[in-house]
């Protein structure tokens, strides 16, 4: 059946647009200029938890995605932000994230030494916080030593927080980290409700800290006595293996309580500091660490490095720190920690 008469123009043909709308395609992308800035939380499965509205009395969490623009550009704990949507935090509402800004401080670990994919472990963190249990089980120097290097890497302070001194005296590890000058503080379980949490909370005010220890040393069970508003689930040793049970399944950024005595409004109740809870691991490959980036650690040795050949690794017999080190710059403990923490880099059975 015709639907025009013979007599019919242009003007009466009804044209329909073609099945992907008549706009033509641009390379253009919105600035998003309206975006509000937040902070990642929490990953999980796709949906990224962000903190908008920080410090004000509008601060409020909201459950945003990634957007496509972003390509295969990851978010990760600790990373700030932009978003846009729905930012009102309601129940089943999802925002977008539409860029992530430039990040301050990266850690990085592989599974394996062996293992080129590397993992962004969490973003924007300022100082690492290498939880180890005196006893049950046993510290593990050499994946210390690991996490230093990684840290040493990120450019992030490190602190040695030594669980379970109950069990276990800790003076012989601090004596093998002393030449290292790495803040420390030791707690124990029976005292984690009262003076324990503050004495390891003094250490983390006004600073984005990540815990990073292996399973079953206390670390979930210590960031639950500095933020008791929230608890994560823990977990025992295993009596068999003397290895801890995964518990934590993800990083989590948790802001601490504000100091006692701080004036409400104040920047110590503002920004009281935040720690970054991460799952256990059993290894901490170092596969996409350069020794050359180690050495900035060590200032006192790092001068002497200036006449050392062509791609040094510090630890061979023309390494000119030898002499830097006999000649009086540096504490000879200095340069064997140096070379310690380098060598850690090699795979080791029981790592």
């Amino acid at each position: 059946m015709r639907r025009y008469d013979k007599n019919a123009d242009e003007d009466d043909i009804r044209s329909r647009p073609g099945r992907r709308g008549s706009r033509p395609r641009t390379r253009i992308r919105p600035k998003h200029e309206d975006a509000a800035e937040a902070m990642i939380l929490t990953v999980d499965r796709g949906r990224m938890t962000c903190l908008v509205d920080s410090g004000t009395k509008d601060e409020r969490q909201v459950v945003a995605m990634k957007a496509r623009e972003l390509g295969r550009k990851g978010v990760v704990v600790g990373d700030t932000v932009s978003v846009v949507g729905d930012l009102s935090g309601e129940p089943d509402t999802l925002a977008r994230i539409v860029r992530v800004e430039e990040r301050s401080s990266v850690l990085r670990r592989t599974a394996d030494d062996d293992d080129p994919y590397e993992r962004i472990v969490v973003a924007n963190a300022e100082q690492m916080a290498i939880v180890t249990a005196l006893a049950n089980p046993e510290p593990r120097p050499r994946l210390i030593d690991r996490c230093l290097v990684a840290a040493y890497d990120a450019g992030m302070e490190p602190l040695l927080v030594l669980t379970k001194a109950d069990l276990a005296s800790a003076d012989e590890l601090l004596e093998s980290y002393a030449p290292l000058g790495i803040r420390y503080v030791v707690t124990r379980a029976d005292e984690l409700e009262t003076a324990g949490a503050e004495a390891v909370r003094a250490h983390l005010r006004g600073r984005t800290t990540v815990f990073i220890g292996h399973s079953g040393v206390g670390k979930t069970t210590l960031v639950n006595a500095l933020v008791p508003e929230h608890q994560r689930t823990t977990g025992r040793v295993n009596s068999v293996t003397g290895r801890g049970r995964h518990t934590t399944v993800s990083a989590l950024a948790l802001r601490l309580p504000p100091p006692p005595g701080a004036k409400p409004g104040s920047k110590k109740a503002l920004d009281p500091g935040w720690v970054i809870d991460t799952p256990g691991f059993r290894s901490f490959g170092l596969s996409h660490i350069d020794p050359s980036r180690v050495i900035h650690a060590f200032p006192d040795l790092e001068p002497g490095t200036e006449d050392c050949p062509r791609a040094c690794s510090h630890d061979e017999p023309d390494c000119a720190l030898d002499a830097w080190v006999a000649d009086g710059h540096a504490d000879p403990a200095r340069l064997y920690s140096l070379r310690r923490l380098l060598a850690t880099r090699e795979a080791h059975e029981g790592d």
